[in-house]
């Protein structure tokens, strides 16, 4: 259904579907004082602060030895791979325990990978198959999306950092389609994610990719989205008191600092010989791709123009270099190191810079005020992988970190450890319990999941 959005006046109320909008392109805003009184219509009430839901995928597992944290409760230490949530460490919640039966053969045999990732937020058996006749099960993500999504511009954003094929075999006599995708509208049918940051912000901010013509010119003169909104952003200053006048500069400032980003990762391609196209607005530096696609998912609940939102990572089995890391071999490759003190060192420092980039995404999560709190705290992100240890392709006590207090569901600055075998389904029934989402039953889910709150 189309949507449509109300041009901001000096009359008009400010409201929290209020959006700046101009030559095409719409943006949102973040939650401001204005939007809960005095400016607020009669006929208006404050509204509730959204809750958000993101899952962040990273490959491979992980040395769990040096993932486990030492201690129960909130009487814990992070270990080595986790330190980096140090300054998040009350805001998160690390869980033990959970396991994916349905990343496991089950009588299919290898393609440990393809397993996992398809079964990552689906909680599902995928088909053993390389042709067309892929079926999974609809993705955690999307069930949340499908009740919520018609609240905002986007129901739901899948993001990544590695493009994938959706055909063809690529684990095992699976199709690829597993590998390269965790959110699943429905059995057959993945959800696309994008790995361009020019294109995941013009998605957010209502630009046309398909007008190639419009989108020319637009990089031709090196146009600012806020020049766009101009002047529905004049009109809106104008009725601001000073703090939200304030957290609207910021609010501009972190736009503007990301289209400068994409601007710099376009002007350091490498020439390429006749025939190749570069991708467009992709950095080569890993790094920086990463944190991109964080910030924009960051602008993303700030504004809310999502509530929901997948995060690959690497695609599941990625033979990815990590060279700025000192690590000379591929990611995959590695994790089959068969206890080789060297590759596990290697893979330790793979594992911890991901642990880093993300500790750097609840940060900024956490700068930015929300009502009474943080942004952050009205967020629940959950960073893990379908696999724990890669070197024997176990599904089970899997590596699971929860940033954020799920506005006010979830009781943060623990380590809870819980009985072997826990389904990852009964945490996900949970979530969609806490985001105003419920169902009865999630893929091989036996209950809800006890300890969150």
């Amino acid at each position: 259904m189309k949507k449509t959005y109300r041009k901001i006046t000096s009359r008009s109320p400010l409201g929290r579907r209020t959006f700046l909008h101009g030559m095409g392109a719409v943006m949102g805003l973040p939650l401001l004082e204005g939007m809960t009184a005095p400016l607020l219509s009669a006929a208006e009430t404050a509204p509730a602060i959204p809750s958000r839901l993101a899952f962040i995928f990273f490959p491979n597992g992980a040395i769990m030895p040096d993932w486990r944290p030492e201690g129960e409760g909130h009487d814990y230490k992070l270990s080595k791979t986790l330190q980096p949530l140090a300054k998040v460490k009350d805001d998160c919640l690390i869980i033990s325990g959970l396991a994916h039966d349905k990343a496991r053969p089950n009588g299919d045999g290898a393609g440990d990978h393809a397993r996992c990732s398809g079964a990552f937020l689906t909680s599902s058996q995928p088909r053993k198959t390389g042709g067309a006749d892929i079926h999974l099960g609809i993705s955690i993500d999307q069930v949340a999306a499908g009740k919520i999504g018609h609240l905002t511009p986007l129901p739901s954003l899948e993001l990544g950092t590695e493009a994938g094929r959706k055909a063809g075999v690529c684990d095992s006599g699976y199709s690829c389609a597993y590998q390269s995708n965790v959110s699943w509208r429905s059995p057959t049918q993945p959800m696309a994610k994008e790995i361009n940051p020019k294109l995941a912000f013009e998605r957010l901010f209502g630009m046309s990719v398909q007008d190639v013509k419009q989108r020319q010119d637009r990089d031709f003169y090196r146009s600012s989205i806020l020049d766009l909104v101009s002047e529905d952003a004049n009109n809106l200053q104008k009725r601001l008191g000073k703090t939200d006048s304030r957290k609207m500069d910021e609010y501009f400032t972190s736009v503007r600092e990301i289209e400068q980003r994409i601007g710099r990762s376009e002007s350091t391609k490498r020439e390429l010989p006749p025939g190749f196209d570069f991708p467009d607005g992709v950095p080569s530096d890993i790094t920086e791709h990463i944190r991109l696609m964080y910030d924009i998912l960051t602008l993303a609940f700030q504004t809310d123009s999502t509530r929901v939102a997948t995060f690959m990572l690497a695609n599941a089995g990625s033979n990815r270099r990590y060279g700025h890391l000192d690590v000379k071999e591929a990611h995959h490759q590695m994790s089959h190191h068969r206890n080789d003190e060297a590759k596990m060192a290697d893979i330790q420092k793979i594992d911890q810079f991901l642990v880093t980039e993300y500790s750097r995404f609840l940060q900024k999560l956490k700068s930015i005020p929300e009502r009474d709190g943080t942004l952050l705290d009205n967020c629940t992100i959950v960073y893990s992988s379908g696999i724990s240890d890669a070197n024997r392709h176990f599904h089970h006590d899997l590596p699971l970190v929860i940033g954020g207090r799920g506005a006010g569901k979830i009781k943060t600055g623990r380590h809870l450890n819980l009985k072997e075998e826990t389904p990852m389904a009964n945490l996900f029934l949970s979530l969609l319990d806490n985001i105003g989402t419920p169902v009865s039953e999630f893929g091989d889910s036996t209950g809800k999941l006890n300890g969150l709150a």
